[in-house]
C-alpha cells in the first residue's frame, strides 16, 4: 500500500514563493510517474503538474507554466512543486499523485493517469 505525504503549504502573499514536497512510501518511487493537483473551494479538481518516472519529461496547465517547476529526486523519494510568482487564484489544497502503475505515462494531464493520492496541504495566497 504506496502513502503520499504532502508538505511545505502555507499562507503567503500575492508575488511570494512555496515549495511543496510530497514524500512516497511503500512502492518503487523510482518507476512511477507523479503528479500535482489541486482543489479550490467549490472548484473540481484540476492538473498542475506531471513528471515522467524517469524524470526526463515535464507537464503543466497553462495557469502554472513558467511559474511552477516540478521534479523529482528518487534517492529521498520526494517529488517537490516549486511555486514562484503565486497568485490568489492559485489558493487550493494541493494533492500529490502516484501514477497509476510502474513505468507508465503520465502525460495526459488528467487524473486517469494515477492511482493513488495524498491528503493535501493547504496553499493560500492573499492579495
Amino acid at each position: 500500500q504506496v502513502q503520499l505525504v504532502e508538505s511545505g503549504g502555507g499562507l503567503v502573499q500575492a508575488g511570494g514563493s512555496l515549495r511543496l514536497s510530497c514524500a512516497a512510501s511503500g512502492r518503487i518511487f523510482s518507476v512511477y510517474g507523479m503528479g500535482w493537483f489541486r482543489q479550490a473551494p467549490g472548484k473540481e479538481r484540476e492538473f498542475v503538474a506531471a513528471i515522467s518516472w524517469s524524470g526526463g519529461s515535464t507537464y503543466y496547465a497553462d495557469s502554472v507554466k513558467g511559474r511552477f517547476t516540478i521534479s523529482r529526486d528518487n534517492a529521498k523519494n520526494t517529488v517537490y512543486l516549486q511555486m514562484n510568482s503565486l497568485k490568489p487564484e492559485d489558493t487550493a489544497v494541493y494533492y500529490c499523485a502516484l501514477g497509476s502503475g510502474p513505468y507508465m505515462e503520465v502525460a495526459k494531464r488528467s487524473s486517469s493517469d494515477f492511482g493513488s493520492w495524498g491528503q493535501g496541504t493547504q496553499v493560500t495566497v492573499s492579495s
